[in-house]
């Protein structure tokens, strides 16, 4: 049996994002996308629309120097439209380091991301790394 192409749609995603190819990843959303940022910090919060979310993986990367790595470790659709994204993230920004396990919780309609919700192993770290 093949990969659920819910699965292989964020699976595409996740490589796209790793790969700081933000073309091929805003292919993949929604025109009102929303991605749900965890924490009080310069990042969290709600996200709508898919113009926010590329300005935030745009800040993300900048932040981080091009540090930021996001290792995709494992993909689980239900077969019912959505998946859960695991990974393993990686960054510097000035002399903060992250280094953590993260996961990521898909909507998918019509073959497109809509709704992403991310859960974090640490929020106070993800606080600290992002700051105010």
């Amino acid at each position: 049996m093949g990969e659920h192409p819910d699965a292989a749609v964020v699976r595409r995603a996740c490589t796209a994002f790793q790969q700081g190819d933000l073309d091929t990843l805003s292919t993949l959303l929604t025109a009102d996308v929303m991605q749900h940022v965890p924490g009080d910090n310069m990042i969290s919060g709600h996200h709508k629309g898919r113009d926010a979310c590329m300005e935030l993986y745009r800040t993300e990367f900048e932040e981080t120097g091009g540090t930021l790595r996001v290792d995709l470790e494992s993909v689980m659709p239900d077969g019912r439209g959505h998946v859960i994204s695991g990974h393993h993230v990686r960054a510097e920004r000035g002399n903060r380091t992250l280094d953590m396990k993260t996961g990521l919780f898909f909507t998918i309609v019509g073959g497109k991301i809509t709704d992403i919700d991310q859960c974090v192993e640490d929020i106070d770290a993800i606080n600290a790394f992002w700051g105010r």
